[in-house]
């Protein structure tokens, strides 16, 4: 939750008034207490923990919410958005398959996936590449934003004419242009 791309991520989209709340996995947290590496949690642990932060939010206060996460906490946010009746769903380095894995894909529910969902994906990412996720059987509701020669991190090449972070700038006008149309179409 603290690393430097979430932090990034988080402070480029509240800059543009957006709420955002960030929170970590269970596992995540008792890394963060005893500085341990940890596997993570079986699914159902990190749905119910999706869930309790949208009630959470939700009973905040009124408003549209959106859900995202990077890597593994999009996967799972990808998977609870249709339960939840979110707004969107972002999911920041999706992992569409283990690295060097391609025929272990994670991508059933996405075909049919009913929440307005962006993935933003590094085009050198070796969770998907752009060849690869053109394979896929990808609902309507989602698109794919690809960062030019972002990895997992969007991170770029030293010698690349592009940087990380015109990646991250990118990603974070992406996001925002994304949650303007759904706001304007009153989804």
């Amino acid at each position: 939750m603290d690393s430097p791309f979430m932090t990034r991520l988080a402070e480029g989209i509240a800059g543009h008034g957006v709420r955002v709340v960030r929170f970590e996995f269970p596992y995540m947290a008792a890394m963060g207490r005893d500085g341990r590496r940890r596997p993570p949690d079986r699914a159902p642990v990190l749905v119910k923990a999706w869930k309790g932060v949208v009630a959470d939010v939700a009973a905040a206060g009124p408003g549209a919410v959106a859900i995202g996460g990077k890597s593994l906490g999009g996967r799972i946010a990808s998977m609870v958005a249709d339960d939840l009746g979110v707004l969107a769903c972002l999911c920041f380095g999706y992992p569409f398959h283990p690295p060097g894995r391609p025929e272990n894909t994670r991508t059933a529910h996405l075909a049919t996936l009913a929440t307005p969902t962006l993935i933003l994906q590094g085009t050198r990412d070796t969770f998907g590449t752009p060849e690869e996720v053109a394979g896929y059987p990808l609902s309507p509701g989602v698109r794919v934003h690809w960062l030019e020669a972002g990895d997992h991190g969007f991170a770029t090449p030293a010698r690349h004419p592009r940087t990380t972070e015109d990646n991250m700038a990118e990603a974070i006008a992406a996001v925002m242009n994304f949650l303007a149309v759904l706001k304007t179409l009153k989804l």
